[in-house]
């Protein structure tokens, strides 16, 4: 990052803040857990319940990747629920009806949910209007595109068609075991490290977060804001496909009234891992730590017969919490 685009303890060097902002989720998953471990059946423990635990983030942690740019951008996306749903949809139609291989119809998808990624990036810098305006329009756009596609159906798909697709959050057999996880948990592992990767080591990760810091300052300093943002929301967009495709796995069918609510799910395990709504703060660790935090919660919920009610109030709770420590944060050192 040049000189301009860094903070005063950034040109220090070790950046303590970054680091406690990660810790702080970490401990709390590790003492969630430990708490579940004490009071949950044995049954919780297991290394089946750890994959199951691990195969429920995946859809979360995948989309929540993009949305942790997004944020450290200063935006925000309401869409990301209605692009998985358009994702399984079109993934769905291509094989069912075009008849393609599964690898392009998993391209089709997600090239689908990049492209309304695009178009809400571009609406957003061109007609000047906060991202919440724009994608809580784009949910409404996306869904109903879903339900055009599907005829407001869901589009089932013939066994035979589906091949490797159906594979990809499947439990590991035993024929398998070798992998430990299953292949769609290895690839959010592999999407995370290279997101972590482009957020740290390359000129866009830079950018985006000196436009959460201090959008005005970024563009003095020679920052391409509207394009960086485009460029964002379309990443963003993109990583919501591939969760439609994990969505999809999980299913098997095109739902167009599948993942209502996600958005809430996905911006919440960026927040409780650390990333500020206010911008310029977030991290992939911290992101993938919230989003485990939550499915811990609602897989020992579930372990110990506790009703659907309870997880939500939990879960709440802990959202509410992480954002009044950010505020908190922001208010200490102003």
């Amino acid at each position: 990052m040049s000189d301009e685009l860094m903070t005063p303890k950034e040109k220090r060097g070790f950046n303590w803040r970054s680091w406690l902002n990660t810790l702080g989720p970490v401990l709390a998953l590790i003492a969630v857990y430990g708490i579940f471990v004490m009071i949950a059946p044995p049954s919780f423990a297991t290394t089946r319940n750890m994959e199951m635990i691990a195969r429920q983030t995946t859809i979360v942690g995948v989309a929540a990747l993009g949305m942790t740019i997004v944020i450290i951008s200063g935006g925000i996306d309401l869409s990301v629920g209605s692009i998985v749903a358009l994702s399984t949809v079109v993934i769905a139609w291509l094989l069912q009806n075009a008849g393609v291989n599964p690898l392009i119809a998993a391209i089709g998808g997600v090239a689908a949910a990049a492209f309304f990624g695009f178009i809400s990036g571009t609406l957003i810098t061109r007609l000047r209007v906060v991202p919440f305006i724009v994608t809580l329009g784009m949910m409404l756009v996306v869904r109903g595109a879903a339900k055009g596609i599907g005829r407001e159906q869901k589009i089932d798909v013939d066994p035979e068609r589906l091949k490797w697709l159906e594979e990809l959050l499947a439990t590991v057999s035993k024929e398998r075991s070798w992998m430990l996880l299953p292949p769609g948990v290895w690839m959010l592992i592999i999407l995370a490290i290279a997101t972590a990767a482009l957020l740290r080591y390359t000129r866009l990760g830079r950018h985006t977060f000196a436009i959460g810091s201090n959008e005005e300052t970024a563009r003095l300093c020679g920052v391409a804001v509207d394009r960086v943002k485009v460029l964002v929301f379309t990443i963003c967009g993109a990583f919501a496909g591939l969760a439609g495709l994990m969505q999809f796995s999980r299913l098997t069918v095109g739902d167009p009234t599948v993942a209502v609510g996600l958005e809430l799910n996905v911006i919440a395990a960026v927040v409780i891992g650390g990333g500020s709504l206010s911008g310029g703060e977030g991290s992939i660790l911290g992101t993938l730590v919230g989003a485990l935090l939550m499915t811990t919660i609602a897989s020992g919920c579930t372990q110990m017969g506790l009703p659907n009610w309870v997880q939500e109030i939990i879960t709440g709770a802990i959202i509410v919490a992480a954002v009044a420590v950010d505020r908190l944060r922001h208010r200490r050192s102003l």
